[in-house]
């Protein structure tokens, strides 16, 4: 139990890829609060997955648009724990258009929920992670922080953004034992991928199954990253072995930006 009397906050942790790392911190002893938007039904099913794993487990439905309401999140879990020890910005969404078709309130959103509100987050939980000389700060990001592709103008911009704040957060916070690095996942089979399929297909004008295949050629092993994989990622570098990795960010895209 590495994590034990350790708290993470990890948005967007219903579903894929955050749901994956809510059970491998809470495998690894921490406490855990979850966030989503999901349905009642879907978030419960959720909550009890993780509490599986036997560590307290707390739910906050902060909507990543509001600023307001990710500040209470954050207050809230270090009243209800004790701290903010470990913070991973999963939220994202995505769109999929032309740059000239590209609808502005799509814009808005996916640089306010990918980007922005991990700058709302780590803003909240520095405070009581300085205070404490300890902290791990885990931005999921994606390939898409280090490549470009077509029709993801949005996305693109709001994971490059993503990579380079981690680096500043890193570099103020170096002294004050708190670590901050991202995670570049290449293509997950989750919710999110799953849904990018029909858009790209509509966007190409080509079948379902060519736009999975198209997908996939982007990854030379020609195999969709696991959400576990993320997962087991995430949970070293919430660890303790990894207090001297700082500033990073870590591909795990079965090769496509080694190309």
């Amino acid at each position: 139990m590495t994590l034990q009397d350790k708290t993470a906050v990890i948005t967007g942790s219903t579903s894929g890829i955050g749901l994956g790392i809510a059970q491998a911190l809470a495998r690894d002893g921490a406490n855990i609060v979850m966030n989503g938007l999901g349905t009642e039904t879907d978030n419960a099913k959720a909550i009890a997955a993780v509490k599986e794993h036997g560590t307290r487990v707390a739910f906050d439905g902060a909507n990543m648009l509001r600023h307001n309401q990710i500040a209470d999140m954050i207050a809230k879990a270090e009243k209800t724990f004790g701290a903010v020890d470990i913070l991973v910005n999963n939220a994202g969404i995505q769109h999929v258009a032309p740059i000239e078709e590209f609808p502005i309130e799509q814009w808005d959103s996916i640089i306010a929920i990918n980007l922005t509100s991990a700058f709302h987050t780590t803003r909240a939980a520095v405070p009581g992670m300085k205070r404490r000389k300890w902290g791990r700060i885990i931005n999921i990001c994606s390939a898409h922080s280090l490549r470009a592709s077509p029709f993801k103008s949005a996305y693109v911009s709001a994971k490059h953004g993503l990579a380079g704040f981690t680096k500043t957060v890193a570099l103020e916070l170096a002294e004050h034992g708190v670590t901050a690095n991202a995670i570049s996942p290449g293509f997950v089979w989750t919710p999110l991928v799953e849904k990018q399929i029909p858009d790209l297909a509509k966007s190409e004008n080509i079948s379902l199954e060519q736009a999975k295949k198209q997908v996939l050629s982007r990854q030379p092993t020609n195999q969709f990253v696991t959400v576990e994989q993320v997962a087991a990622l995430a949970a070293f570098l919430a660890g303790q072995n990894a207090a001297s990795i700082t500033g990073a960010n870590y591909a795990i895209d079965g090769g496509w930006t080694a190309q």
